[in-house]
């Protein structure tokens, strides 16, 4: 059976308001418990019983969402911009656990990222040792000369400032200035940086992929999420693994 929570701590956590906005909400008739008026803040209520101006509370169990990030904007609430919670009901800002991006792609990238309130699955999407991959379409200043794949794939790339190389990783070229990058890491701007370090210059940089999981395959336009659940979500990211 589910923990009871105190009704004015339980909304504050989801983001509706203070917990001072209850006392409010509950003299107004707002809030329903199991069908009959909410009595008091200190009220223990599992959220399923919750109704709020006759809705169901939004996603009680946790929030885990597929987006795709456009470009200009922010994942982290300390960069200066358009945060990308701008693309999600307001409230959800101020949900407790918090929400936030697995991992980050920068201003200047768009394209595929999982934000989740889940401490688990953001660690399950970012350790090193479940091998979870990210695809990146990269469009370049310069032509590629042909020897870039074998580079990336050797495991020797040396980024500037790093005292350890690259994972080894796969470069397919679409055309002379388009390719397709697989990473098995995450560093600090590294597609940027790994093209950096071969003397060229990443224009336009979306990420396509996580693990099996295609941007394509989601049908979002850029703004746009879905969500889903962790559970889901891996077995999208990760299908041949039980």
């Amino acid at each position: 059976m589910r923990k009871t929570e105190r009704l004015d701590k339980l909304l504050s956590n989801l983001g509706y308001g203070a917990r001072r906005d209850v006392r409010h909400w509950i003299k107004q008739g707002w809030i329903t418990v199991d069908g009959h008026p909410a009595t008091s803040p200190a009220q223990k209520v599992c959220p399923q019983q919750v109704l709020l101006e006759g809705k169901a509370l939004d996603h009680p169990d946790g929030l885990t969402l597929m987006y795709h990030k456009a470009l200009g904007t922010v994942c982290s609430r300390k960069e200066d911009g358009r945060l990308i919670y701008a693309d999600f009901p307001e409230r959800w800002i101020d949900r407790k656990p918090p929400l936030s991006s697995v991992g980050r792609l920068d201003k200047d990238t768009s394209g595929l990222l999982i934000v989740t309130d889940d401490g688990l699955l953001n660690h399950q999407l970012t350790s090193p040792k479940h091998h979870i991959s990210k695809t990146y379409a990269v469009r370049l200043a310069h032509p590629l000369d042909g020897s870039e794949a074998a580079r990336f794939a050797s495991g020797s790339l040396l980024l500037e400032d790093d005292d350890r190389p690259c994972l080894p990783a796969e470069l397919s070229i679409s055309s002379d200035t388009e390719a397709e990058l697989i990473l098995h890491e995450g560093r600090y701007h590294q597609v940027r940086r790994m093209f950096a370090a071969i003397g060229n210059h990443v224009q336009l940089l979306t990420r396509i992929r996580i693990g099996a999981l295609s941007l394509h395959d989601t049908n979002l336009a850029a703004g746009e999420y879905i969500t889903t659940t962790p559970a889901e979500l891996m077995q999208r990211i990760t299908p041949c693994e039980p």
